[in-house]
């Protein structure tokens, strides 16, 4: 299965060179043109403002997409990771509640804390960690990139995290963060390596990774399900790191990073002879392709968020996973 197959949402990543952070200035002088490489300016990424109201464009998009159960009314402010995820999931509740979504109740964010590196170059993004009116008492942590100053942000990543774990950020003076480098070599493994180091873990485990809920207890949990009576369940892990998917990282005060990565999963049920697979949701049957005779092929997209110390092993803080299609056979 190749790597980065799948559903995405292109992100016209040939602008990266062409859109400058201030809008490449041309100044004239006295004693000729001088030009000003905006790309190559370490600025903030954004104002806290203009984060603030990134969030607020979001949370009304996505209430209204979910509220019509349409994916096109938050299509603009969502990609990669949880514009697969989101998206799936708006396409199989249209499917199932032609009319909207019965049971739609307003996402209400608040508390919103926003640490934004100062970098230079394309993409330039910021993490919003904010309470919800959904999902107990868990922090969102929402990641939103954009690539020029003519593009909307959109949100990338959303991790669920408990309160009191996310950590503390490395900042300037003037409150600014820091970006890790995707290749960075002073943590355990450089933020660019998670995604594929997580898919070679879940599959043969090793020490990579510190023990916990999206680690060691969901390797436990899929050797449990794999053996079930009649019913063989295979599952295939991938990394997803490139494009809209690529990781992203801040630097924190003990200096490590927390780093935002995705990952691919397959989950094959295949019934034994003279017996069959459960029969899914209609969720699940809203996006699989195919009739479900002897087995069922179930793709999910997962956004984790880590924290990757300078040394020793990574621990997966939160994880949010949604499917994105199936197909039977």
């Amino acid at each position: 299965m190749s790597q980065d197959r799948g559903p995405r949402r292109p992100r016209r990543l040939e602008k990266y060179a062409l859109i400058s952070a201030s809008a490449t200035a041309l100044s004239l002088t006295a004693s000729g043109c001088v030009v000003v490489h905006g790309e190559r300016e370490v600025l903030p990424s954004a104002t806290r403002a203009e984060a603030a109201k990134a969030l607020e464009q979001f949370t009304t998009a996505y209430n209204a997409a979910d509220k019509a159960y349409d994916a096109s009314l938050d299509a603009d402010h969502t990609t990669g990771a949880l514009a697969a995820i989101d998206s799936a999931r708006l396409k199989a509740g249209a499917a199932n509640h032609p009319d909207g979504n019965p049971a739609h109740e307003p996402l209400e964010l608040s508390d919103a804390k926003f640490t934004i590196p100062k970098k230079a170059g394309w993409p330039r993004w910021f993490v919003a960690d904010t309470k919800a009116n959904k999902g107990g008492t868990a922090r969102w942590l929402l990641v939103f990139t954009r690539d020029g100053l003519d593009e909307t942000w959109e949100a990338a990543y959303l991790t669920l995290v408990a309160p009191g774990r996310v950590p503390e950020f490395k900042t300037d003076q003037d409150g600014w963060a820091e970006a890790v480098p995707a290749n960075a070599t002073d943590v355990s493994v450089p933020p660019a390596d998670l995604s594929k180091d997580y898919a070679t873990y879940l599959q043969d485990g090793g020490k990579t990774f510190a023990d916990g809920v999206h680690t060691s207890s969901w390797r436990a949990l899929r050797e449990k399900r794999s053996t079930r009576p009649g019913l063989v369940t295979q599952y295939i892990d991938e990394p997803l790191a490139n494009g809209d998917y690529a990781p992203l990282a801040l630097r924190t005060e003990d200096g490590g990073a927390l780093v935002f990565f995705t990952s691919r999963h397959f989950e094959k049920q295949t019934a034994a002879r003279g017996a069959s697979v459960p029969t899914p949701n209609k969720d699940v049957l809203a996006l699989t392709d195919g009739e479900i005779k002897q087995s069922l092929t179930m793709e999910f997209v997962s956004n984790e968020v880590a924290l990757d110390p300078a040394d020793g092993r990574v621990s997966v803080l939160g994880r949010v996973q949604g499917l994105t299609s199936g197909k039977g056979e």
